[in-house]
């Protein structure tokens, strides 16, 4: 059994397991209830009633939040033509073709998003190997293969999250950081847990959102009451 720290002993006394927050509470409980000395991010776990073993129950998706992460977002575009200098207008931390493809082959992993024009899919498939594994696999369905890759660009830097369900039904997305103020933490909770709901499969059956838990990087997770939740939409 994993060994708790003192300080998280203490601070989790906060927090009643037993209890569902209203929403409001949950969020600052969980502010309160984070002890590191960094700015640490404030994540969602959502358990739903879906069977990602089955292809059309799998939840995935990417939402640009209204008050964005907080986080500085590292982007790579691989791109050909004038759409290099259009990614590097656009904020892009590095840009560029099969030199990328080859930095990436060699090794190369300075970055936490990367975005590619349609063009450029066929040489993907090189480092699909590297990416894949890690999550960052360009994908169209999460607007991250796309011809407009300025737009791409302005989106991960202001705060796109991406999502998808686990092996076991759980989704896990960040909303903001501690110091986000909780009118900020509310704004990008309510964007989030929109798009989930928006997402529930035809074929789930019975409850879809089971439980839902807010928690900092290093702090308890608080129960949300589900029913304020399901208010909202």
């Amino acid at each position: 059994m994993r060994k708790r720290s003192k300080k998280y002993q203490e601070f989790s006394k906060k927090v009643k397991s037993d209890k569902l927050y209203p929403i409001d509470e949950a969020l600052n409980l969980a502010k309160e209830s984070s002890f590191a000395k960094f700015d640490e991010s404030v994540d969602l776990a959502f358990r739903l009633g879906v069977d990602p073993r089955h292809a059309d129950q799998m939840i995935r998706g990417a939402i640009a939040l209204p008050e964005g992460t907080g986080k500085k977002v590292r982007v790579c575009v691989i791109t050909s033509g004038d759409k290099i200098k259009l990614a590097e207008d656009a904020g892009a931390d590095f840009v560029g073709g099969d030199d990328i493809v080859q930095k990436i082959q060699g090794g190369w992993l300075d970055f936490d998003r990367v975005i590619a024009s349609p063009d450029m899919m066929g040489k993907l498939g090189r480092i699909g190997r590297v990416l894949g594994p890690r999550g960052l696999m360009p994908n169209p369905k999460l607007g991250t293969v796309t011809a407009d890759v300025a737009k791409a660009v302005q989106e991960q830097k202001a705060g796109k999250v991406e999502y998808r369900t686990d092996k076991n039904g759980i989704v896990h997305v960040l909303i903001g950081k501690k110091s986000f103020e909780l009118s900020k933490l509310k704004e990008n909770f309510k964007s989030i847990v929109s798009a989930i709901l928006k997402a529930k499969p035809a074929s789930s059956k019975g409850t879809y959102l089971k439980s839902l838990v807010v928690s900092t990087t290093m702090g308890p997770g608080v129960k949300i009451d589900t029913n304020e939740v399901l208010s909202l939409s």
